[in-house]
This record gives C-alpha cells, structure tokens and sequence, in this order.
C-alpha cells in the first residue's frame, strides 16, 4: 500500500460522466421535481459507476442543497444598498435560506471571481444588484442553468431575469413637474454613464425638455457617479456656468445631498432659490431639511421581489425567466417651488 486515499469522487466528476451541467446535478441529488427523467436516470447511473457517496458536509462545499444564497453588491456604505439588502433578507428568512454577501468594490476581476465561487459549490443561486460588467457572465450562467436574478440594472441583455425600477418614465415626470413649476433651466447631475438606469433617467430628462420646446444645454449636464460629494462637485461647476440651473435634477438622492451642500455653501436656499429633486427615497430624503422631493424606489420590495423570482427558478430550472419593472412614483416634499426671479448683478 503507498498509504495514498483515493480520490474523493465530486458532482463535477458526476456532471462531466453523465454530460450534464453542474446545476443538473446538484438538482437530481436533492431530489427537486423539475427536471428532466432522461437527464435525471443519466446522473444515477453516473452516480452508481463512479461509487459517489453523499456526505453532507462536502455535499454543501460541492455544490448541495446549501439553502444559501448569494448576493453580490458594489458597497456597503449606500443607504440606496442597505434597503434593498433589507428587503432581500426579510425574504431568504421567511423562506429559511441564509444569505451570502460579497461586496465587489466596482471592480471587474472580484465580481466575476466571486460569481464563479459562488456558482461553483457555494450557493443554490445568485442576486446580483447593479453589477458592473454582468456580460461577462450572465450568458455561462444561461448556459450552466444556474438561477440568478439581476436587480437594478438593464440593456445589456435580454434573457437575464431582472427587477427594475421604471427609470425612463419617471425620469419623465420628474422632468415634467420642474418644467410645469415654470423651470426652464434644469440642470441634471448623471448616474454612472455605463449603468442602464442612469441612461434611462438621462434619456427621460433630454427626451421631456424636447417635448416642451426646451432646448437642450450641454453645459448642464454634469457627472455625479451615484456618490454623494461628486454630486457636489457637479453642482459646484452647475452654480459656474454663466446662465447658471434654477433647478437641479439629482440622478440618485446621494448626488442631490451633495447638491444641497454646495448649493448652501454658496449662501443661496432651497427652494427659494434653486429647487433640487433626487431619486431613489432613500430614508434620509424625508428627515433632511427641506424635504427632498424625490422618485421613490421600493427598493426592499425590489430585493423581496428578487427573492422571491430566484426560488421559483431554483424550485423548477423551467419556469419562465421575468422582467419585472416596479411603479417609480413621484414623491412631492419640500425641496422644489417656482424659479425665483433672477437677482440683478
């Protein structure tokens, strides 16, 4: 005897026996109904040639019936984050899954490492919200079977189950309400550029001056990144510009925050003399002063919404993959009034 053990027989050794998909597998070994009986007696019989014995412990490392879920997010310090967190976990408790958290920090190389751990023995399926380059991996998950669901984020593909907000129409009524309260030069702080929902609420924004004869100023439009200070750096080049915003309309409620800030510091008052509308609602937006009027999200609901998507694809690989867009009402606080006449040099 060389006093060596043999090799633990794993479910990639069944899946590539039986010539099946990763995610098959694990399915036939905890016993789901949906799936299919020809692939389902091939995984037994591999399982029966190769000698696979089931232990709970490796079950769960390989790939089992973990009842862990995975959730993949940019940051933790974002209110906008927490509260789809929250909603996400409500969810996995009542339904008796725990959750598995990875924070990706916007850099490409952890998110696609951490989906590949995930989806290789750590959880039974994956909520990605607003990820950063989901093309990397959305069409092998496809492929694999793996359930997951996006949250957040949309046009980079059209098979992926998602949850959004309905960013472009709102975006829309938010532009329309500035306009009726007689506002005309609105300034926009943009979102991340190459996230969907920060080009929907653009396109919304350009697409409504358009359609009240509004020209369209360039000068106007400035980065904020979805973050608080950006967002008052972009209202502090916003307040520079000769013929300066009488109306900010703030991507997210972070950049508004930022908005106010600079908007203060120049000594001028909300809405006296500038009105600023955010999006999201995030819990902060009805306890800053003025009231920030905003587009409201729900985005507990949208994690619970996810949640409740991505079991239904974990309980049966055949049920149809959704796209769900939630009503993003306009939220009518403090922040916006009229334009003031313009003060004389």
């Amino acid at each position: 005897m060389n006093g060596k053990r043999p090799a633990r027989v794993t479910i990639k050794d069944i899946a590539h026996e039986a010539g099946v998909s990763y995610s098959t597998v694990s399915r036939v070994l905890n016993h789901y109904e949906h799936v299919n009986p020809v692939k389902r007696q091939r995984v037994w019989s591999a399982v029966t040639r190769l000698g696979y014995v089931v232990n709970q412990q490796a079950r769960s490392l390989a790939g089992g019936h973990t009842r862990i879920i995975g959730l993949l997010v940019p940051e933790l310090g974002n209110p906008y984050i927490g509260e789809v967190i929250r909603g996400v976990d409500e969810a996995l408790a009542s339904a008796q899954y725990d959750l598995l958290l990875y924070t990706t920090h916007r850099q490409k190389t952890r998110e696609s490492t951490f989906v590949k751990a995930l989806t290789h023995g750590m959880a039974e399926g994956l909520l990605l919200l607003v990820p950063t380059e989901p093309q990397a991996y959305a069409e092998s998950l496809c492929q694999e079977e793996f359930p997951y669901v996006v949250i957040d984020h949309q046009g980079f593909d059209d098979y992926s189950p998602t949850v959004i907000g309905k960013n472009y129409e709102a975006a829309v009524n938010a532009t329309r309400y500035l306009i009726e309260l007689g506002h005309r030069r609105i300034g926009f702080i943009h979102g991340l550029r190459h996230l969907g929902s920060a080009i929907e609420r653009f396109r919304g924004y350009r697409q409504t001056l358009e359609a009240y004869n509004i020209p369209f100023a360039p000068e106007l439009v400035v980065d904020g990144d979805f973050l608080q200070w950006p967002g008052y750096l972009a209202t502090k080049q916003l307040l520079e510009v000769a013929d300066p915003p009488t109306a900010i309309f703030a991507s997210n409620d972070l950049s508004a925050f930022g908005a106010m800030d600079a908007v203060r510091e120049r000594g001028l008052t909300i809405p006296g003399d500038i009105s600023i509308l955010g999006f999201d609602d995030i819990p902060q937006s009805a306890s800053v002063r003025p009231g920030l009027t905003t587009v409201r999200q729900p985005l507990a609901e949208m994690g619970q919404i996810a949640v409740r998507m991505l079991l239904s694809y974990i309980e049966n690989p055949q049920h149809p993959r959704e796209r769900i867009e939630v009503n993003t009402p306009l939220i009518i606080r403090d922040s916006c009034a009229p334009p003031a006449p313009r003060r004389k040099a």
